[in-house]
């Protein structure tokens, strides 16, 4: 079993390579991780192309849900997108907060980052920030946000309850989040759970719905709402790269089921 941080090493890398990939290889795999499947065009991704604010060179096809769309921004609001990559969820956000408003990005990928500053610059956004950080130990200062939103981002972390905690601590009293991500019902194979590159595809390092919600709950937030959840198919291409044919057969006539879940909450 790999520790925390070299979990995180992996995903660091990883996404180094997405932020050179095209949108289209990093939609047939699983939020980027390359393991291309013949099967689907699209596992994770939902398109962004009818939200104001779109822009096509910050999507490089990661997310598995749309919590820009949900996430209630008002003009003049202060967003912190988590993991955000090349800029797709903050200018959308921007879209949202207007001119008077401010949108803050922070991922831990450097390639990620520099992509996502080129993006802002090339459109002329002054008030849209990307930061080089950590989620699990944010470089912002309490109480900065009104809304925090995240996309398919949180199921890599392997502290999710910092994450929540952080969230918490960033954001302004009476602020709230809208955060999609991918959970389970029912246990993942073992060989799908150590697996470091499907770690990286954002499948084995999710938790039991029932455990993320409590995770927010205890973090202190209240009015917590799941505003969407679909199941998230994940082909038998990809699946047998990591599984025998009988734990395939055995994993899906089984209980288990993989959902992408976008969640609101509030902080009192």
């Amino acid at each position: 079993m790999k520790t925390s941080n070299e979990l995180k090493e992996t995903v660091r890398r990883k996404y180094a390579e997405i932020a050179l990939q095209s949108k289209e290889v990093n939609e047939t795999s699983c939020c980027g991780s390359g393991c291309c499947s013949d099967e689907v065009s699209n596992i994770m991704n939902e398109s962004y192309e009818m939200l104001e604010g779109y822009q096509q060179e910050a999507d490089l096809g990661l997310g598995c849900g749309l919590p820009t769309q949900f996430a209630k921004i008002k003009k003049g609001d202060t967003v912190i997108d988590l993991g955000s990559g090349a800029g797709n969820d903050c200018f959308v956000a921007r879209a949202e907060a207007g001119s008077e408003g401010k949108v803050i990005g922070i991922d831990f990928t450097p390639e990620m980052v520099s992509k996502a500053r080129e993006n802002a610059s090339a459109i002329g956004y002054d008030n849209v920030e990307f930061i080089l950080g950590d989620i699990e130990n944010m470089p912002v200062e309490n109480d900065t946000a009104d809304v925090v939103v995240s996309n398919c981002v949180l199921n890599l972390v392997p502290d999710k309850r910092a994450v929540f905690h952080e969230i918490f601590r960033v954001l302004k009293p009476g602020g709230h989040f809208s955060i999609s991500d991918v959970v389970l019902i029912g246990d993942l194979p073992g060989s799908l759970k150590e697996d470091a590159e499907m770690y990286a595809g954002c499948v084995s390092g999710a938790v039991q719905k029932s455990e993320y919600m409590g995770l927010i709950e205890d973090s202190g937030f209240r009015n917590i709402t799941v505003q969407k959840e679909r199941a998230v198919y994940i082909p038998d291409d990809i699946l047998l790269k990591y599984l025998k044919q009988e734990d395939l057969d055995f994993f899906r006539n089984g209980r288990t089921g993989i959902f992408s879940i976008t969640v609101y909450a509030e902080k009192p």
